[in-house]
């Protein structure tokens, strides 16, 4: 009787420990190169890269997400806009693609092209990753530093972070 009194709440805590630190697990990314096609006529050649993710927990459990982009490092825009809508961009930002309505800060709509030409006439797709991963780096006309989270940079994969500036990059006007 005291065996079983003493192993539930040992079995419970050891489900928490193991759940919490899990959370924290570590991340690898590998890049394998696809095949490179060409032809002899005047066809452009394509080239892809395969990212994977692998997360291994630390009940050795490993989960795998696998992406494919363009040799430019673009990202997959389907694939942003649940990275778009898992880290809350929608609470603050307005942006039809994602049906967001937010107001605290720019209008993804159109802000990225017209910011993106008043800094120095960036590319577009740097500006976007910029200002998410040094989002004071350009402050918008009519919004102020410190708004936006500072952390996006270090709390989002570089595959996310390439997903969700194809996302925007796609949905904004020039």
């Amino acid at each position: 009787m005291l065996f079983a009194v003493l192993l539930l709440p040992a079995a419970f805590a050891g489900w928490v420990v193991g759940h919490y630190t899990s959370l924290g697990s570590s991340t690898h990314t590998v890049t394998v190169a696809a095949p490179t096609t060409s032809t002899t006529t005047s066809q452009p050649t394509t080239s892809a890269a395969t990212t994977t993710e692998a997360t291994t927990t630390s009940a050795g459990t490993t989960t795998a997400a696998t992406t494919t982009s363009s040799s430019s490092g673009s990202g997959n825009a389907a694939a942003g806009k649940a990275v778009f809508t898992a880290n809350g961009c929608a609470s603050c930002h307005t942006f039809k693609p994602a049906g967001a309505t937010g107001s605290v800060g720019p209008d993804l709509d159109t802000a990225p092209a017209q910011d993106a030409k008043a800094d120095n006439n960036m590319a577009l797709p740097a500006f976007i990753k910029q200002s998410i991963t040094d989002p004071d780096a350009y402050i918008a006309k009519g919004y102020s530093k410190g708004i936006m989270p500072t952390t996006f940079g270090s709390s989002l994969s570089s595959t996310q972070l390439n997903d969700l500036v194809a996302f925007i990059v796609s949905g904004t006007k020039s």
